[in-house]
């Protein structure tokens, strides 16, 4: 159940850092506002990468059921 949990605050942490940088894109101005952007996405980047890893260690040591 914790495993859930943290894969769907993990999944809306994603999700914000995605929208925020769309919204940081529309209101693009200046170089300071583009830098903030690329972080942004690099924190998406981040997160989805740390979540799938996550994910197969979590099959890997069955907290996760696999299918079969």
């Amino acid at each position: 159940m914790l495993a859930k949990i943290l894969i769907l605050l993990t999944l809306a942490m994603i999700l914000v850092s995605l929208f925020s940088a769309l919204a940081l894109l529309f209101k693009n101005d200046d170089a300071s506002k583009r830098k903030r952007v690329v972080q942004a996405l690099t924190i998406r980047i981040g997160l989805s990468i740390g979540l799938f890893v996550t994910l197969l260690a979590s099959l890997y040591f069955g907290l996760i059921p696999g299918r079969g």
